[in-house]
């Protein structure tokens, strides 16, 4: 093999990959045939007809606490006319599941009886043929069938067997999937490795192996093997002569020039696919071995192998394994913004699920290939057709949910500005019965607003001070939302200041310093009430903006600015003490604001918000907050009015 680049060769839709591939699976393809104890044989596919060998019951038995009784010496009992029977002649004790006596054909219950003296009662209704008998096999009988062929062996299926006397049961060997990661950047996790720049922990492989238990199938993995086609054939022949039945090589399926994958694939066999038309996902790889196992092409960033993963491993292995997958819970959501797309692809997006009133709202979380915390986060998927070009805001769309619907309703929708207490309440909130889970968006105190009054949402985090008035947020919903009955809770006041390395080697002491040449600067997104903070004090200084280097570049959250300082992308970043503390970074203030959360009128008696309020009104909460750093709860819990500043 040469090092030159990878050429997708054409790339099709998901429906017409999985064509190709089921058909080149022959019989030599499939799982052979195991037997295994019938108590192990829990979700295993039955892979012949099995008949009971013993009838159950295996005698007529009582189904009741009572006496056993011939019927036919009961028929003339009457209320006014009771039939007196003698014990051992007419009638014998019973319990239930015990055999009937010979002579007997009918059970009368305990409370039907009254004892006349020791070895005599009367009864005064009469008794009829197998009256509360159970029946020689009543429910299985010898010879019967009990389970067909390619039937999904359940936990009552292994009583049953068990009850027919079925001892070990033939089924179909488990699907066997073997994992091949490659990279010279991808470092083995098993070590616990420390990564230096430009190295990655390899867990795809671990995401994989989870899914593949969930499915039933035995599960294999190689150590990293590093870009060196010698080395990854040897892995790759070693995998082919073991008892898998797919065998997935992790990275090297795109189109880079160390990227081998399609090539080793068609020395090992015949190549079928390379490349989806599907976002993310497209550089999957799809081929068949000489020695008829299945290869794949897995892509190397998270989000795009698991799309490969759940669109064509699952149903290839339900495929082979005789199973049938369950039908995903899908809800109709309304989009809460616009999303693009691109023609001619399938998109799938992880999305933010909740229950905001009456209507389910869906979030889009990001969308990059490498976003694993996506995976984490998302409570629903949707797709996106090909032949369209994105999806507009408010469009009702179809969400297939990835959590239980239960689970989904107590989602506390929040969006708005990001602050590490929010996260801090996430927490907390998981903790009641049932948890409450806190889903946050960061779009900035404008975004909140505007989520808040479009009906998107439980609740906003916001902190826009307005310098005219000297007060917070108010005067912006007076602008931007001047209808919206809601109310204004305090969160916390916080510390805002710069962010700067350790010892503060720019030596970075105000604002004043932001024009230097030797400072790079990180700021948040516009809409952020940070942002505007910011560019108060630019004006309270007499600072252009244009001035400060850096200004245009932009992040969402006071983490990813304490990251961008801590990695040297930026010498400092506008943001709260908190994030500076949590990564060890130094931090020079330079304002208390507060912080606040917006909560509209019709949900301030929703149970998920009321929980939100009680915790607000902890003392433990509160000093949660407080052991955070930056921090002040003097205000927490207490609702907010016009003019009240800090």
């Amino acid at each position: 093999m040469d090092s030159q680049r990878s050429i997708y060769l054409k790339t099709i839709s998901i429906d017409e990959a999985l064509e190709k591939v089921l058909e080149e699976i022959t019989p030599a393809s499939l799982p052979g045939r195991e037997s295994v104890p019938s108590q192990q044989a829990l979700g295993r596919v039955t892979a012949g007809p099995v008949r009971a060998r013993y009838s159950s019951p295996t005698f007529h038995s009582a189904a009741m606490d009572g006496v056993a009784v011939r019927a036919e010496s009961t028929f003339t009992a009457r209320e006014d006319n009771p039939v007196i029977l003698e014990k051992g002649r007419d009638y014998v004790e019973i319990n239930t599941g015990n055999p009937i006596p010979d002579g007997m054909d009918s059970v009368i219950m305990v409370e039907k009886i009254n004892q006349e003296y020791e070895h005599s009662i009367s009864i005064e209704q009469p008794a009829y043929p197998w009256q509360n008998v159970r029946r020689i096999g009543e429910d299985i009988v010898a010879t019967e069938l009990l389970l067909p062929r390619n039937h999904e062996i359940s936990a009552y299926d292994i009583g049953v067997l068990l009850s027919g006397g079925i001892w070990e049961v033939d089924v179909y060997q488990q699907v066997g999937i073997h994992v091949i990661p490659t990279g010279d950047e991808v470092l083995d996790f098993t070590s616990r490795p420390d990564p230096s720049p430009g190295q990655v922990i390899e867990s795809n492989s671990q995401v994989l192996a989870a899914m593949a238990q969930s499915w039933g199938c035995r599960f294999s993995r190689t150590a990293p093997v590093p870009d060196e086609p010698q080395k990854l054939e040897k892995a790759l022949q070693e995998a082919l002569d073991s008892q898998a039945h797919i065998v997935v090589i992790g990275a090297g399926s795109s189109a880079g020039s160390k990227d081998f994958t399609r090539r080793i694939i068609q020395e090992k066999g015949r190549l079928l696919v390379h490349g989806l038309k599907a976002m993310p996902g497209k550089p999957t790889v799809l081929g068949i071995s000489h020695n008829n196992k299945i290869l794949v092409g897995a892509p190397g960033y998270p989000v795009s192998s698991v799309i490969c993963f759940e669109q064509i491993l699952k149903p290839l292995v339900y495929h082979l394994s005789g199973k049938t997958p369950e039908e995903p819970v899908t809800v109709e959501a309304r989009l809460t913004r616009k999303i693009p797309s691109r023609l001619g692809m399938e998109e799938f997006l992880r999305v933010s699920v909740g229950r905001v009133g009456e209507q389910y709202v869906a979030t889009p979380l990001p969308r990059g290939a490498g976003m694993m915390t996506t995976l984490t986060k998302a409570q629903g998927m949707t797709r996106i057709p090909a032949d369209l070009e994105g999806m507009q805001q408010d469009r009702m769309i179809e969400v297939q949910l990835l959590r239980r619907s239960r689970e989904v309703n107590q989602v506390l929708v929040t969006v708005g500005s990001h602050d590490n207490t929010v996260d801090f309440l996430a927490n907390e909130l998981a903790l009641f019965n049932p948890p409450v889970r806190l889903a946050s968006t960061h779009v900035g105190s404008m975004g909140g607003i505007t989520a808040i009054r479009r009906g998107t949402a439980h609740m906003a985090g916001i902190h826009l001070f307005d310098p005219e008035t000297g007060d917070y947020n108010f005067p912006f919903l007076d602008k931007y939302a001047p209808d919206l009955d809601y109310r204004l809770i305090n969160l916390a006041v916080r510390h805002q200041g710069l962010m700067v390395l350790p010892g503060n080697p720019r030596n970075i002491r105000s604002l004043q310093d932001l024009p230097r040449d030797d400072v790079e600067f990180v700021n948040r997104q516009k809409g952020a009430g940070t942002r505007i903070l910011l560019d108060h004090h630019l004006q309270q200084a007499d600072i252009s903006p244009e001035k400060v280097k850096g200004y245009s570049n932009e992040e969402y959250t006071h983490m990813g600015i304490a990251v961008n300082v801590l990695s040297r992308t930026a010498d400092c970043g506008l943001g709260i003490k908190a994030a500076a503390q949590a990564l060890g970074l130094d931090f020079v203030p330079l304002a208390r604001e507060r912080y606040d959360l917006l909560i509209p009128e019709d949900f301030i008696q929703d149970d998920k918000v009321v929980q939100v309020m009680n915790l607000l009104h902890s003392r433990d909460f509160k000093a949660g907050i407080e052991s955070l750093g930056g921090y002040e709860t003097t205000l927490t819990g207490r609702e907010m009015k016009p003019g009240m500043g800090l």
